[in-house]
């Protein structure tokens, strides 16, 4: 596909990229990182056009832009409903959840969605949230491992293990400094990148493939004109979709995180609401490129997972191939940095801070931040090796994150008493049946998707408790950040005065 001379020019850029972004980091980290909302909220004052692009570049990472143009090649315009289910739950997250999540997180201070669950159904929330974030963030961070991986295996010629150990060591090296803070402003960045190119790309992959029944031609000749349709896909995987991605984004911690962090209700609006519109059109567009590709361009393609590469030295000469692949590696670290945090948060934040002596200072919690997001990257880089299909690793993490923690947190929202048991236990139930059903499955063919088996049970759990519990529900079971930081400042005092 590149010549060496060209295989040498990108891997020299990809590696100066990194060190680049590295450098801004650190800066970052020195400059402007003091306290640990600092470093896990990004101060709570982030404006509208970062806001805008970090939501987008968020959503829109390496799983889209190389799997979903893959899924696009290979499986045809049926692809366009994985872009439905996720705008139907987009819109459901702008019209009736992120205005009270917002209030909520501006009431109490939270940092994670497990601040909110444990406040609202008690401390022992906090362990199965922490474990479906993880689950969920660990595998798309490793998603972006591959991504990154594929395009060192592809201009550098690194083993594709190998690969995808660098691209985890380099993109945790670029997190664990600079925190949201740096995230934010770096996925202003690339988002700018990534949305401009794939807007061009588009344009020239419609120009250059011809009209619509030239196409059409092509496909009816192949005998598989019915790829051109959006109805070709089965309801089954539709119901995938929805109940993994699409569901997903009602709990998406990193959007959570974002609805904290921006500078008022207004901007915070006002922005998810703008890069929907700009996520769903760039969706489409790289689905679209994908069928384009093989009907309109007619690429034969022996690895339909390098389609992107193909599609980008098929249209352009090898000076705009290098902006191409720069907005790729804008794309998946935009995407990577993110999920990074989100996993690190809720290590630090739900499972080490409870166990941390009295209360812990800036400083401690800033360290534990750092060590978290290592952790999260070893775990992403597991999963990465394990499953290094980047469309399936995604369906398979959101499902874990679904399955556990969906309903209760739906719950916790709106409901005005809940049963903090009832939810704990629904969690675990969902999470464990989503996870084993996973693992046994492993050897069966097209078995039930875990996602059937483990949101329902979860959905049911806690209906049952409910009933059970009616006469002793409560609204809140546990305390709010700030009660158990007083609680913390109390328990100090009173072994002072001893």
């Amino acid at each position: 596909m590149f010549t060496e001379s060209e295989a040498s020019v990108l891997a020299v850029i990809t590696i100066a990229y990194f060190i680049f972004l590295i450098g801004v980091s650190v800066w970052i980290g020195i400059k402007q990182i003091r306290t640990y909302d600092d470093y896990n909220v990004a101060s709570r004052n982030v404006s509208l056009f970062p806001l805008i692009l970090t939501y987008v570049g968020t959503a829109i990472g390496g799983s889209l832009l190389l799997g979903i143009m893959t899924n696009g090649y290979t499986l045809g315009m049926g692809e366009q409903w994985f872009n439905v289910v996720i705008l139907l739950a987009s819109l459901i997250m702008a019209v009736f959840l992120i205005k009270r999540i917002r209030k909520l997180g501006d009431a109490h201070n939270y940092v994670t969605i497990g601040d909110f669950t444990a406040h609202r159904f008690g401390r022992a929330a906090r362990i199965p949230t922490a474990l479906s974030v993880l689950t969920a963030y660990a595998s798309i961070t490793g998603m972006q491992f591959v991504a990154i991986g594929l395009v060192l295996n592809l201009v550098a010629g690194v083993p594709m293990t190998t690969a995808i150990i660098v691209s985890a060591i380099m993109l945790t090296l670029k997190t664990v400094f600079g925190g949201l803070k740096a995230v934010v402003w770096q996925d202003a960045f690339h988002g700018t990148i990534q949305t401009v190119a794939v807007f061009g790309l588009f344009v020239l992959v419609m120009v250059t493939a011809g009209d619509f029944d030239q196409i059409r031609a092509n496909a009816e000749a192949l005998g598989e004109v019915e790829m051109l349709s959006p109805m070709n896909i089965g309801f089954t995987e539709v119901a995938v979709y929805a109940l993994t991605v699409g569901a997903y984004q009602l709990v998406r911690q990193d959007l959570w995180q974002r609805a904290w962090a921006g500078k008022s209700l207004k901007v915070v609006t006002t922005g998810y609401w703008i890069s929907i519109v700009l996520m769903t059109v760039t969706v489409v567009m790289v689905v679209w490129m994908g069928v384009w590709a093989r009907y309109g361009l007619q690429i034969e393609s022996e690895d339909p997972s390098l389609i992107y590469y193909e599609l980008i030295s098929h249209l352009l000469p090898f000076e705009l191939v290098i902006v191409l692949i720069v907005a790729l590696l804008a794309t998946v670290i935009s995407c990577a940095d993110s999920f990074f945090m989100c996993g690190a948060s809720s290590i630090v934040n739900d499972v080490i801070r409870p166990l941390l002596p009295g209360k812990p200072d800036q400083k401690t919690l800033l360290r534990w931040s750092r060590i978290s997001v290592v952790i999260t990257g070893v775990v992403a880089l597991a999963l990465a090796l394990a499953v290094p299909r980047l469309v399936e690793l995604w369906v398979t993490g959101t499902a874990m994150l679904v399955s556990g923690l969906l309903f209760p947190a739906v719950v916790a929202l709106y409901a005005k008493k809940v049963s903090g048991r009832g939810a704990i236990t629904a969690m675990w139930v969902g999470l464990g049946i989503s996870v084993g059903w996973t693992l046994v499955s492993l050897g069966f063919d097209n078995p039930v998707h875990p996602v059937f088996l483990g949101f329902p049970a979860s959905i049911l759990t806690y209906i049952v408790f409910h009933v059970i519990d009616r006469g002793r529900l409560v609204d809140f079971a546990g305390l709010s950040p700030e009660e158990d930081a007083a609680a913390l400042d109390d328990a100090e005092a009173t072994r002072t005065v001893r």
